[in-house]
């Protein structure tokens, strides 16, 4: 009988071509091709990347109130009325007054308004005693108030500039964070994949030893050196280790449809035929690193905890308006204005309006009044003071109570978000050294079952051992090199989870940040 030993090491089930698994359409992927995928096309991550956009037109919006504005206005009224007074009128009072005006209002950052107005206008009457008629006039104004305790300065003014580049920010780390977590996802889904293709193969071999067995055993009861009974232990074996196989097969099409998942890749349809097959092998490299190298290395680098710095920072900020909003309204007003005037003058005989007797005009063209506006002939001024005292700030302090209590939740919150992230990065680490230890000892486990299978098989081969003991030692191979895959597998997750932790996946990954969210 021909000598046969399927013993094969777990390295060289790894690196087995995928050719025994693949059917049809097959993609072989590595893992960088997984996460360059996921990173085009996972929905989520199209999602996410749309914040900073948003949070970028946030800013320009708040930006706005810092870009002057210009106005205008234009106004024509027809009034009459009876006459009451032979002064008056004769018969009724006839007037017809138009204006128009332009305004330029400009907001400075101290919380200064800045005003330049221009008004025109025009009045014509039939009333009696007007010595000029149609009357024209223009003024040029120049207006500016400035707020002295309350709403003064330049951090007060810019509020909303602030807290939207604020909120900009903590959109970048969240889509940041978001970016781990679906790299992390990535790799959980593609090893885990990985792990339940290789188990299949592990499987089918596990099934293929028993079916050998199972061949043997009936040229042995057919020669006459083995009773029949024997037959129905391997029989019983062949078919157990069938229906793991069932279950192994659904495991690796529910693994397949999660990664595509991930990678927006058509679960139904044309999808549904490819399969991807991953092309790497973990890379089993010891990872070395302190709990206290890698606190300082999260604290410094997490988007999370970035985010919620900088959300302290706004709570910081609004506590400090709040508390500017508590004192009065002090206020300085001081405007100049230049007024010009023109017209058609009336002349009266003797100069003397009450004859009632016009002897001529002297006309006065509209631009008259606006050129002794812009001269500034008539020279008008004022400053003034305001002081406002809102009974709400000095009753109630409500809204800088509230900020503070904001404030100091904030601050509660970064702590417990640190006390997290020290049991998370404690977790990782020791996560990474024991899943290394379990991944050698598993080795040396499926070496020393492969051992134990070979001499079985020779004392079974002489008649010293049974169909009991060869499929034991078969599945007990089997089951090492499944625990040696799912250790390897879980080390290289765990150093995944470790990258996660820290914040360094991209930088792991050789992937940059801002390639990623400005694209």
């Amino acid at each position: 009988m021909k000598n046969r030993t399927p013993v094969v090491s777990i390295l060289l089930i790894i690196t087995m071509a995928a050719g025994t698994f693949a059917q049809q359409n097959q993609k072989s992927l590595s893992l960088d091709d997984c996460i360059v995928d996921a990173l085009k096309n996972n929905l989520r991550i199209a999602v996410e990347v749309l914040n900073p956009s948003i949070a970028d037109v946030s800013v320009t919006r708040a930006g706005e109130k810092f870009i002057p504005s210009l106005s205008f206005g234009y106004n024509n009224r027809e009034t009459n009325t009876a006459s009451y007074s032979w002064i008056d009128a004769a018969d009724q009072v006839r007037s017809s007054y138009n204006d128009s005006s332009v305004y330029l209002n400009q907001l400075i950052p101290t919380g200064g308004i800045l005003n330049l107005s221009l008004t025109s206008y025009k009045n014509e009457t039939n009333r009696s005693f007007q010595t000029i008629n149609p009357r024209y006039g223009s003024t040029l104004t120049f207006s500016f108030s400035q707020p002295l305790l309350k709403n003064f300065g330049f951090k007060m003014n810019r509020r909303e500039i602030i807290i939207a580049k604020n909120n900009r920010e903590i959109s970048e780390h969240e889509f940041h964070q978001t970016l781990l977590e679906t790299i992390y996802r990535v790799e959980e889904a593609y090893w885990v994949l990985a792990y339940s293709i290789e188990d299949l193969k592990v499987k089918r071999q596990s099934l293929q030893l028993a079916r050998d067995l199972l061949e043997e055993n009936k040229r042995k009861i057919e020669v006459g050196i083995m009773p029949p009974i024997e037959i129905f232990t391997a029989e019983s074996e062949v078919a157990n280790r069938e229906a793991d196989i069932l279950q192994a097969d659904r495991l690796v099409k529910n693994y397949q449809d999660r990664l595509k998942n991930i990678l927006n890749l058509p679960i139904l349809g044309e999808g549904e035929q490819t399969e991807i097959i991953p092309s790497e092998r973990p890379d089993f490299k010891q990872k070395v690193i302190s709990i206290e190298e890698a606190l300082a290395t999260a604290l410094t680098n997490r988007p999370d905890l970035k985010a919620a710095m900088v959300n302290l920072e706004t709570r910081e900020f609004n506590v400090s308006y709040a508390k500017n909003q508590l004192l009065p309204d002090l206020s300085l007003q001081a405007s100049y204005w230049s007024p010009g005037i023109s017209g058609t003058q009336i002349l009266y005989l003797d100069n003397n309006p009450l004859t009632r007797i016009v002897v001529g005009t002297v006309e006065g063209a509209p631009t008259a009044a606006l050129k002794d506006a812009f001269k500034f002939r008539y020279d008008n001024w004022s400053v003034g003071l305001s002081l406002d005292i809102p009974l709400s700030t000095i009753l109630t302090r409500a809204q800088h109570a509230e900020a503070k209590l904001s404030l100091e939740q904030a601050q509660l919150r970064l702590k417990d978000q640190e006390q997290e992230i020290f049991l998370e990065i404690k977790t990782s680490v020791r996560d990474v050294e024991i899943n290394y230890e379990r991944a050698q000892a598993y080795r040396a486990a499926r070496e020393l079952a492969e051992k134990k299978l070979e001499a079985e098989q020779e004392k079974f081969r002489v008649g010293k051992s049974t169909n009991f003991f060869i499929l034991q030692y078969q599945r007990d191979l089997a089951d090492a090199q499944t625990a040696e895959l799912r250790s390897m597998v879980d080390y290289i997750l765990s150093l995944a989870r470790l990258d996660r932790a820290l914040g360094t996946t991209l930088e792991t990954k050789n992937i940059r940040f801002s390639d990623i969210a400005y694209r």
